[in-house]
C-alpha cells in the first residue's frame, strides 16, 4: 500500500494501491467516487520520486490542495486534498515510497502566462483561435469535399459544382 485518502468528516479511508491512480464518477476508475459533482475523469494521483501529486484532468469542479486551486502540485504528507467539494487528507511515508533527500520542488504551470486571470480562475472559456480561411492563407492546402450529387466529382469548398 502506498498511502491512504482519509476522508475528513467521517468515512472509510480509501487505499492507495498502485503507483498511478485514476480518480472520478466512471466505474473504470481505480479510485470511484460516486458523487454528481465529481468528472467521469476528475483527476490522477501520481508518485513520483516518492512523492504523490494530483493533475486536474480538465475537471468541472476542480482539484484544491490546501484550500488552493490547482492543476497539478505535490502533496506532502497531511495535505487536504479536495476533489470537487470532497476533502480527503492524504496519508503517506516519503521514505518508504523511496524519497531521499530534500522534497522535489512543485510542479509549475508552464504556460500560466498564456491564460487570463479570469480564464485561470475557471470563470471564462478558453479562447478558441479561428482558422483561417483560403482567402487568408493563399498557397495553403485545400479543403475537398465529397458530394452525392455525382459520384467521383471533388469541389473546392467555395466553389459550385
Amino acid at each position: 500500500m502506498y498511502g491512504e485518502l482519509v476522508p475528513l468528516g467521517g468515512g472509510d479511508p480509501i487505499p492507495l494501491l498502485k503507483r498511478n491512480l485514476l480518480v472520478g464518477r466512471r466505474e473504470s476508475c481505480d479510485i470511484v467516487l460516486r458523487f454528481s459533482n465529481v468528472s467521469a475523469h476528475h483527476c490522477q494521483l501520481t508518485v513520483t520520486a516518492g512523492y504523490w501529486y494530483v493533475r486536474d484532468l480538465n475537471s468541472r469542479n476542480g482539484v484544491k490542495v490546501n484550500g488552493s486551486r490547482v492543476t497539478e502540485k505535490r502533496i506532502d504528507p497531511g495535505d487536504v486534498v479536495s476533489i470537487a467539494k470532497h476533502k480527503y487528507e492524504l496519508k503517506y511515508s516519503p521514505v518508504e515510497l523511496g524519497a531521499v533527500g530534500p522534497p522535489p520542488p512543485d510542479v509549475v504551470d508552464a504556460d500560466v502566462f498564456k491564460k487570463s486571470l479570469l480564464e485561470r480562475a475557471g470563470l471564462q472559456a478558453p479562447k478558441v483561435r479561428k482558422m483561417k480561411t483560403e482567402e487568408e492563407q493563399p498557397g495553403e492546402a485545400r479543403r475537398y469535399e465529397v458530394t452525392d450529387d455525382r459520384p467521383g466529382q471533388l469541389r473546392g469548398r467555395n466553389q459550385p459544382l
